[in-house]
């Protein structure tokens, strides 16, 4: 029968501005009876849940091996979100010269039966590590943690925070940022409203519907990334820009998705063969055309709202460009006199400008 009890654990909490954090030590192989990963994955309505990659299975033998090493030590803190059925009762407190940190007990109730998605709390960072733990040959190893209480997305956006200056997959952070709150690097917040766009393409109906290769939808085969530049330069200097808000970054998100697939539908309609097909085989699904079709809708709508653009115009000019694209098979002729190979245009700044005066100056004829 699975154990319930409750684990109470000598912690100082730390006041940061109207915030509180808990510091604390814990013996690692009992993190994962009340702590859970929370695996990035969509539910049955397509929401967001979680936010942790996978494990790195040959990053936590490494971990592993050290940890079984004689000496072995872990000083960096894992860190902790925790739900409201994690308190903190503060000591009886004596004299002290700081009134920002307060010493107690923090405690947590564990429920062995629990599925991770009941647990009490969540590993923000940390989960290589916790799991070397886990799998070592040990019989405790304890660890120094740091712990806050906090909706999930909240924990998402400490999770950026805290790997922004470590390597994590751009198309983790992509996927985590539509649904995260609270203050983001720069770089990042800049990108929120794109990213956000680009789920709702990915997960809604329409041409992209699927297509674009992220963590919980691994069967897209066109790059997020080359999307997301596509997004990103249409709202800040293309069509979309019209309906953004420049005071707060946000933007009128129902208006752009349409404006998108007013634009989009037609462009895989027209050149269905090459829409359907993989990158390997279309430079239409490849970057170097999503992103060169981005500037072409930038030049054919910009500044008119999309129930306002004469889209069976769009259609015609589009359909003036079949003699002029090397989708899949073919040469390109450039207007210097340069000829390339279908599939030798690659995601380059350099090809991405080619091709992009190219087809602009084929619609503005």
């Amino acid at each position: 029968m699975a154990d319930q009890y409750t684990l109470r654990l000598p912690a100082l909490r730390v006041n940061q501005g109207d915030k509180q954090i808990y510091c604390f030590a814990v013996d690692g192989k009992k993190l994962h009876d009340f702590t859970a990963v929370s695996r990035i994955r969509r539910d049955d309505q397509k929401k967001l849940q979680g936010y942790q990659r996978p494990e790195v299975l040959s990053h936590i033998r490494s971990i592993r091996r050290y940890l079984e090493s004689e000496g072995a030590m872990l000083p960096n803190a894992v860190v902790l979100g925790f739900d409201e059925r994690v308190t903190f009762e503060p000591a009886v407190r004596g004299s002290s010269k700081v009134n920002y940190s307060t010493p107690g007990e923090l405690v947590i109730p564990v429920d062995e039966s629990l599925a991770d998605d009941e647990k009490p709390a969540w590993l923000v960072d940390g989960q290589q590590r916790s799991a070397a733990i886990r799998d070592a040959d040990l019989a405790e190893f304890p660890v120094a943690a740091v712990g806050f209480i906090a909706s999930q997305e909240e924990q998402r956006s400490q999770f950026i925070l805290v790997n922004s200056t470590k390597p994590l997959p751009k198309g983790l952070v992509y996927e985590l940022l539509p649904e995260t709150t609270g203050q983001l690097p720069r770089s990042y917040a800049r990108r929120q409203l794109a990213a956000k766009l680009m789920v709702h393409l990915n997960m809604g109906d329409g041409p992209f519907s699927g297509r674009i290769s992220s963590p919980t939808s691994p069967a897209g085969n066109i790059k997020d990334n080359s999307v997301l530049r596509m997004l990103e330069h249409s709202i800040y200097e293309g069509a979309l820009y019209q309906y953004r808000n420049a005071e707060d970054g946000t933007g009128d998100e129902e208006q752009m998705l349409a404006h998108l697939l007013s634009f989009w539908t037609p462009v895989a309609n027209l050149f269905e063969d090459a829409w359907n097909r993989p990158p390997k085989e279309s430079r239409l699904t490849h970057g170097v055309g999503i992103q060169a079709m981005g500037f072409v809708m930038d030049r054919l709508t910009a500044d008119v709202p999309y129930d306002k653009v004469n889209w069976d115009k769009v259609r015609i000019t589009l359909r003036g460009l079949e003699d002029h694209v090397a989708w899949t098979s073919g040469t390109w002729t450039f207007a210097d006199g340069q000829e390339r190979r279908w599939n030798s245009l690659q995601n380059t700044t350099n090809d991405v400008r080619l091709l992009s005066t190219h087809l602009q100056a084929r619609v503005s004829r």
